[in-house]
């Protein structure tokens, strides 16, 4: 996705939101079905968990962003690590339903509306940090996807920015 000049801290946000949404489905698409439910420890969380998750988090937060706390009353985090869905299909339509929670609550937000104050776990936070706050753990969590899918990828994994000593200077 090509970079555009934005002054928009909302345009920038959903920008961003979509690169690393399309940087996740790259790498899992590079990853064997089999490799989506590895645990690399007991520790672990797999690729599928860590959809799972990411998907229950997007649904608390963003369904009735601006009118209820974005840690909903009937949110299992816990469980979010357990039992991944069975199927490639189902785990990633788990990652749409997530993803679609995101852009339906963001995109119709307009900039007099990042002041606005919406709360999440009883904290109150303006909806630009909110916004930011849900930037970065995406980020976090789709830095794993992506570890792990290179790892299983191995000598076959395409690179998802620019190759090792294919860039600028070398």
């Amino acid at each position: 996705m090509p970079h555009q000049f934005t002054t928009s801290y909302l345009e920038d946000s959903l920008a961003i939101l979509r690169q690393y949404k399309q940087l996740a489905e790259r790498a899992m698409a590079q990853a064997a079905d089999e490799h989506l439910f590895v645990l690399l420890d007991g520790d672990a969380n797999s690729i599928a968990l860590i959809v799972k998750h990411m998907a229950g988090n997007m649904r608390s937060r963003w369904t009735d962003f601006l009118t209820t706390d974005g840690e909903k009353p009937d949110r299992n985090r816990d469980s979010e690590f357990e039992v991944p869905p069975a199927t490639r299909a189902e785990l990633m339509r788990a990652w749409e339903e997530g993803w679609r929670h995101v852009f339906a609550a963001i995109e119709p937000l307009t900039e007099a509306d990042l002041g606005r104050t919406v709360t999440i776990r009883g904290e109150p936070h303006s909806v630009m940090q909110a916004i930011n706050r849900q930037i970065a753990h995406y980020a976090q969590h789709i830095g794993q996807i992506i570890l792990l899918a290179k790892h299983f990828a191995g000598e076959e994994w395409k690179s998802l920015s620019i190759p090792k000593r294919k860039g600028v200077g070398s």
